[in-house]
């Protein structure tokens, strides 16, 4: 407890967008190598830069979302560096003057308390192309397709202190921009990536400890990883009697560490100048207000209506919202059950995403629709299908079999509710276990279960479970 982390986070958000950020080459993921990679793209002489219109829109949509300022005038500019993988020897990007100002979201601790973090500033910028450090004859290859691919950098302040913080404000960014429509979030293809920048300082310090910069994170766990393995490092090297020292480091999975890469470049470094090939990005009060209109409802705001419109409680409400296809999924399954928003819930939740995640299925590609789950839940409310029934039935839509009702009129699954029927089962289960009768009798009231299981066993599950205990207990009390 004597060490306290800062944190900050640079998520770059790769916006989803047909074409690039300056060019009309497309952004498709998985073409073969340098196939979408333009003359403006590849720098070649006498090209000029053509702004991506949607780009802004997707911008702006992000920073009304996290009442951030929108800036009616920004500016690009020219970050100089040299990678083989950038054609033009430098980036386009924005620096001085980005479209999105400050603004801040809240997350959630692990204690559910909330905590507001700060946003510095989210800029439009191109991407880099890609090296491709191929097996044989130790050669590298360059890969020009995500060049010029639109960029949005979100720069936290230093806010966050620990790795957990940083994995929460990571997934709250993440599922943010997916609701907006402006990024896939697709963290396997680099469609949503960080860099994290960690230091540590003893408690109570007010003045910032020199930080290192983590590159190119692109999973929860691995950002958690290398935040916990950096804070550990920088700590055991001033207690050691060494000294951290500013520059950027890349982590490794395979042996949980992270790297030195080069020495952390300042922004003097990059001598930033405007792009004289692009004017300044102006954006009028009616673009604003249009693009205001057109957002949708973003999960905080959602979350707290699941809570007062359905019922449900903050935690079922924050994992049936933590993706805008969940949360619709939920919603028209609830209007096709016509009832009891927290079974279906729990049926989302349960059986529902258990299955989604065993079989690697997208919501939207989901073998049972919204309204066929709704349905079984509707007959599950009516009392045609028993809930054990309902596991069957789940399962048998999932491979394809028909919606419930048809699913149940084939196996003959309907609910046993003939009272007479059910007596006659009672007393059958009763007559073969004598002793245990007789020990209920006795007072040994927990064989109540071994009787349901019984008659459950003979009624193969479709033993109307009220009716059940209400004739097992007139029974039972001889």
């Amino acid at each position: 407890m004597e060490w306290e982390s800062v944190i900050g986070l640079e998520i770059h958000a790769q916006l989803s967008t047909k074409s690039k950020l300056f060019s009309g080459a497309s952004t498709a993921f998985g073409a073969p190598p340098n196939t979408q990679a333009c003359a403006v793209d590849l720098a070649l002489p006498g090209v000029l830069p053509v702004f991506n219109a949607e780009a802004a829109r997707m911008a702006v949509s992000f920073g009304l979302a996290v009442s951030a300022e929108v800036a009616r005038r920004s500016v690009f500019a020219r970050k100089n560096y040299f990678y083989p993988d950038l054609p033009k020897g430098y980036q386009i990007s924005q620096y001085e003057l980005p479209v999105v100002g400050r603004g801040s979201l809240t997350i959630l601790l692990d204690d559910g308390t909330p905590k507001r973090i700060g946003i510095t500033r989210a800029h439009l910028e191109e991407d880099a192309g890609k090296s491709l450090h191929e097996d044989f004859h130790n050669l590298t290859g360059i890969d020009l397709n995500r060049a010029g691919t639109p960029l949005l950098e979100i720069v936290s302040e230093p806010d966050l202190r620990s790795a957990r913080e940083a994995v929460a404000y990571m997934k709250k960014i993440h599922a943010l921009v997916r609701y907006l429509g402006i990024c896939d979030g697709n963290m396997q293809e680099g469609s949503l990536r960080c860099d994290a920048n960690v230091s540590v300082r003893r408690r109570g310090e007010a003045r910032f400890g020199t930080r290192a910069e983590i590159k190119n994170l692109n999973s929860f766990r691995f950002i958690e990883r290398a935040i916990d393995y950096e804070i550990e490092r920088q700590i055991d090297l001033i207690e050691g009697g060494g000294v951290v020292r500013q520059e950027t480091r890349l982590y490794d999975p395979e042996r949980h560490e992270t790297r030195p890469l080069r020495g952390k470049e300042e922004a003097n470094d990059y001598r930033y100048f405007p792009d004289p090939d692009l004017l300044p990005l102006v954006l009028d009060e009616d673009f604003i207000a249009a693009v205001r209109r057109d957002l949708p409802e973003l999960p905080d705001d959602k979350r707290n209506r699941f809570t007062s419109e359905y019922g449900l409680s903050a935690y079922d409400a924050g994992v049936l919202t933590a993706t805008r296809e969940m949360a619709d999924y939920f919603e028209a399954a609830v209007v096709a059950a016509k009832s009891d928003a927290k079974l279906v819930a729990n049926w989302v939740m349960g059986d529902f995403s258990a299955a989604l995640n065993k079989f690697n299925v997208e919501v939207a590609n989901t073998p049972v629709s919204a309204v066929m789950l709704g349905g079984m839940v509707q007959r599950i409310v009516d009392g045609t299908i028993t809930g054990k029934i309902a596991k069957e039935l789940f399962e048998a839509m999932w491979a394809g079999e028909g919606d419930a009702d048809a699913i149940i009129e084939k196996r003959g699954l309907r609910q046993m509710n003939d009272s007479s029927a059910l007596e006659a089962l009672v007393e059958r289960v009763m007559a073969d276990n004598p002793a245990q009768v007789a020990q209920y009798r006795a007072g040994k009231d927990k064989l109540m279960g071994f009787f349901v299981g019984q008659v459950m066993k003979f009624s193969q599950g479709k033993a109307n479970p009220g009716q059940l205990n209400e004739i097992l207990l007139r029974k039972l009390s001889g």
